[in-house]
């Protein structure tokens, strides 16, 4: 096949040499010449051909006219020897496909001064077709002759008119496809190992439909595009087998699709229930056990149908539901300021509604904080009711599903100074983990960067689970440790008061660390990451031992069109107890998890490439470090 590519270039490097009247265009004479140039080709006359080329004549091979002689000599011999007819020879194989032999209906004309471009000129058979573009410049006389030739396209399929224009689009999306990864990869501040938005704009990016099934996690995801000649929402879907590495699935949930939560209806199969725009709360159940295929059932909404005078009539929203199943029976939280339950003993329904949510309040929290994005799970002996308020970003309740409402015992947010942290959704995996993420916004207030050509973070994956306190834990899963490398260790040493201690041997914006450290004496004591080399930039972690909270101080993290906030989380060590971090730094996230108990995230876009350093520091007060070690996190996701 190489080899008669070879000889097809050489043979399209051939152009007429024609003379045409004085009253044509230059456009009119060239195409002329081209024409004469293809009917010289098919009658096989090298000489001829030969006559069209320039002495100073030459292509992007580095062939020249001599060597072109040379090359027609040996086919024309060649083809004596076996008795072919030459011009079939020049001609290559030409098939018949239907779209063989020369083509120039989509030959343009470049006027440059005394050069004369014209390209595409194809030559198609069945065994493929080649582009070129030929430069021709009027010798004496008046004669055009090719100056240079340059093969720009080639295919080693055969191709008919229909099929080329065809693979050219194809082509087109593929390379605007490219550049906009190239753009995105080129975004110092997109994250690594934490999935992010593939392409494109998404907000929202609520995490959703999580599910773990045939040895896989699931996770949906909302983004938006205008597929239906309008922007509406859809749902992504990824898989992966250790929770870092994510391969994307084909689109089975589209057009309108909002938030919802994925689990086993009574015949074993996935169900979503989910929010439908135009509809209300609705359901779809599974097709295949690679969940690409989806059914939205015909009888959906799954909303209770009221009137005038019924005791529900009017109280709640058909909004962001949470479904599963309790025995026999069928039951979605629907949320909204006055979050309420319905039920029914099928997915078809009759649904009817239960009544409130909550069967009371929790003090210093409005019974109307809306709840969104819900999810309703049992850890140990309790149940979680993990949620949002767009006002306050994620949250939990801690409480008791009984006689069909929830008794919540306390609530705790899970982001504090703004709503950055967002759109909570969890599973439960094969090793009985409760596993959750988390949306995180670009910026407070829903704040978009979209300048890089894409939006849309997820938070590490958290597992959840009860302590001997009765109160929530977190942590990153042991997954993570695969994507180490390049490990530091140091153990037992003094911080000194009120001093940096830059640490040499760590540094970047991919990392994890993990310090134990212990302080009677010092207010404030923790780390800084992305240190530039003056401290002009910096993102500081540490403990507030006066006002007992886990805090992140970005005001300093980058310019001043960045988030700068300190984030405060309530967080107090007991008596005796050592002050374990773990902080994962991935480009512009930062997650700090301390002693299991709390974790706090921020959003930071250092603006200087020298911002990696990493320092150690204690205030008023010395710190004795019984443990610092850190790794390089290599990126899992594919760009």
């Amino acid at each position: 096949m190489l080899k008669l590519l070879v000889v097809v270039i050489g043979i399209m490097v051939l152009c007429g040499c024609a003379s045409t009247p004085l009253d044509t265009s230059i456009e009119d004479e060239v195409l002329a010449t081209m024409r004469d140039f293809v009917a010289a080709m098919t009658a096989g006359d090298a000489d001829a051909l030969l006559a069209f080329y320039s002495e100073d004549w030459g292509d992007h091979h580095g062939a020249t006219k001599d060597s072109l002689r040379e090359r027609y000599q040996r086919m024309d011999d060649k083809a004596e020897d076996k008795g072919e007819d030459k011009a079939e020879d020049k001609d290559g194989d030409k098939g018949d496909d239907g779209g063989g032999g020369w083509d120039l209906s989509a030959a343009e004309v470049i006027v440059d001064g005394d050069i004369v471009t014209v390209k595409p000129v194809t030559f198609a058979s069945s065994k493929g077709s080649l582009s070129n573009a030929h430069k021709l410049k009027k010798e004496a006389g008046g004669v055009w002759r090719l100056v240079y030739t340059e093969m720009i396209n080639w295919e080693i399929i055969p191709l008919d008119a229909e099929g080329r224009r065809q693979l050219a689009a194809d082509y087109a999306s593929a390379l605007t496809a490219r550049n906009l990864r190239d753009r995105i990869l080129r975004d110092p501040g997109r994250p690594g190992y934490h999935f992010v938005m593939p392409a494109g704009v998404a907000s929202p990016f609520d995490p959703d439909g999580a599910i773990y099934w045939k040895g896989r996690y699931h996770l949906f995801y909302i983004f938006q595009d205008t597929r239906s000649g309008k922007k509406r929402d859809h749902w992504g879907h990824v898989s992966s087998t250790d929770l870092f590495h994510w391969r994307q699935h084909p689109l089975g949930l589209i057009d309108g699709m909002y938030s919802g939560n994925c689990f086993i209806n009574k015949d074993g199969v996935p169900t979503i229930c989910y929010h439908q725009l135009g509809q209300g709360n609705a359901m779809a159940v599974a097709l295949d056990d690679d969940l690409n295929e989806w059914k939205k059932l015909d009888s959906n909404p799954i909303t209770p149908k009221t009137q005038e005078g019924d005791e529900h009539h009017g109280k709640y929203r058909s909004w962001d539901p949470f479904g599963w199943l309790e025995g026999d029976t069928y039951y979605a939280i629907f949320g909204g300021e006055r979050p309420g339950i319905v039920k029914s003993p099928t997915l078809g329904g009759e649904w009817q509604y239960v009544g409130d949510l909550f069967a009371h309040g929790v003090e210093g929290v409005p019974l109307n904080e809306d709840v969104s994005c819900a999810d309703l799970f049992k850890l140990g002996n309790k149940d979680v009711l993990l949620c949002i308020s767009h006002r306050l970003g994620c949250r939990y309740y801690l409480g008791e599903l009984k006689n069909e409402q929830f008794y919540p015992e306390s609530h705790a947010q899970m982001s504090w100074v703004d709503n950055s942290f967002f759109a909570p959704e969890s599973l439960e995996d094969d090793k009985g983990r409760r596993i959750m993420w988390a949306w995180l916004l670009d910026a407070p207030e829903f704040g978009i960067r979209w300048e890089h050509g894409w939006s849309g973070t997820m938070s590490l994956p958290r597992v959840l689970s009860l302590g001997d306190d009765g109160q929530l834990r977190m942590d990153v899963p042991e997954e993570i440790e695969a994507l180490r490398y390049g490990a530091f260790k140091r153990k037992d040493f003094v911080l000194q008061s009120d001093a940096d201690w830059a640490v040499d041997g760590i540094g970047g914006n991919s990392l994890e660390l993990f310090i134990d450290m212990e302080s009677a004496e010092a207010s404030e004591y923790g780390v800084k990451v992305c240190v530039s080399p003056n401290g002009q930039e910096e993102t500081s972690v540490f403990y507030d031992a006066m006002e007992g909270k886990l805090k992140v101080d970005t005001r300093k993290s980058g310019p001043e069109d960045t988030p700068k906030t300190v984030e405060a989380a309530p967080f107090r060590l007991k008596d005796g107890e050592r002050l374990k971090l773990r902080v994962f730094v991935d480009k512009s996230v930062v997650e700090v998890f301390a002693n299991s108990r709390q974790a706090v995230m921020r959003r930071i876009y250092p603006s200087r490439a020298d911002s990696v350093g990493v320092s150690l520091f204690s205030t008023r007060g010395a710190t004795k470090v019984h443990a610092l070690e850190a790794w390089n996190i290599a990126a899992s996701n594919p760009y």
